[in-house]
């Protein structure tokens, strides 16, 4: 089968990363003040320093750019090969000191997650792959579980969504809920078998989610919307409607476990 990355993409993405963590090492998290972009978004002076860092080495000539802190630019959707980033997802657990963040590099090739790396540095995992060359946490090959049965599963949920109520229905059903920050990370952790599925039936942007589709694709699994579509990166409305990632043997029946809960949405 033909290549969609390059060989040294993902020397490029450990390069950023690398880059990132450096970036991080003046700010301590929860010692860092933040101020809000909108509503209760915060942002920090370690964001802006780690989205220069990782643009200051990743992107070459021809590729696109899409982060979460650098203002957008209509150019990218001509580009077939498009970074995007998010320099710290969860940036509300890092000002609050929870080691729930991450930093998110992914990228997209024809509009489909390829590539991507996710570091979180509190909890010490790096998780980084491709769809071409499978998926390693910190330097270990590394993929989804063999789960085939929902019941007990491990699925994680959104510590802001479980905060307003919109896991109650979830809590009684036999799945094995565990709520926590960043949505990247929790893909990561999914593509590297440390739980079954992720899904969040709410909009997320694609920074907050392409670096974990592709790790969760990389790994043998599957991602798609609420509503069991597809999802393509690189749009001009970069908003999702929700997004789902299982372990391939749990697909079929979390599309049919979802379908009710996503009609009372």
């Amino acid at each position: 089968m033909e290549r969609v990355t390059a060989p040294d993409d993902l020397d490029r993405i450990r390069a950023a990363l690398d880059a990132a963590r450096i970036a991080l090492e003046p700010f301590t998290p929860g010692e860092v003040e933040a101020r809000m972009k909108s509503g209760d978004d915060p942002l920090t002076a370690a964001d802006l320093a780690v989205d220069a860092a990782i643009k200051a080495v990743l992107p070459h000539d021809g590729e696109g750019w899409f982060s979460e802190e650098t203002k957008d630019s209509p150019d990218r959707l001509g580009r077939d090969r498009v970074w995007i980033v998010d320099p710290i997802d969860g940036t509300r657990e890092f000002v609050m000191g929870i080691p729930e963040w991450c930093v998110s590099v992914g990228l997209v090739v024809g509009n489909r997650p390829v590539a991507g790396g996710i570091m979180s540095i509190a909890a010490g995992h790096t998780v980084i792959g491709s769809v071409d060359d499978g998926v390693v946490l910190n330097g270990e090959p590394a993929a989804v579980t063999d789960r085939t049965d929902l019941r007990g599963a491990l699925v994680l949920a959104s510590r802001s969504e479980v905060k307003r109520g919109e896991w109650n229905d979830f809590f009684p059903t036999p799945i094995a809920v565990r709520n926590m920050g960043s949505v990247a990370y929790k893909l990561a952790l999914v593509a590297a078998g440390l739980a079954d599925a992720t899904w969040t039936l709410v909009p997320k942007n694609e920074w907050d989610v392409a670096a974990g589709a592709a790790l969760v694709r990389a790994a043998g699994g599957a991602v798609f919307g609420p509503d069991g579509e597809e999802i393509h990166f690189n749009q001009a409305d970069p908003l999702l409607p929700g997004f789902v990632a299982v372990a391939g043997g749990l697909e079929a029946e979390v599309r049919d476990f979802l379908k009710p809960f996503r009609a009372n949405v």
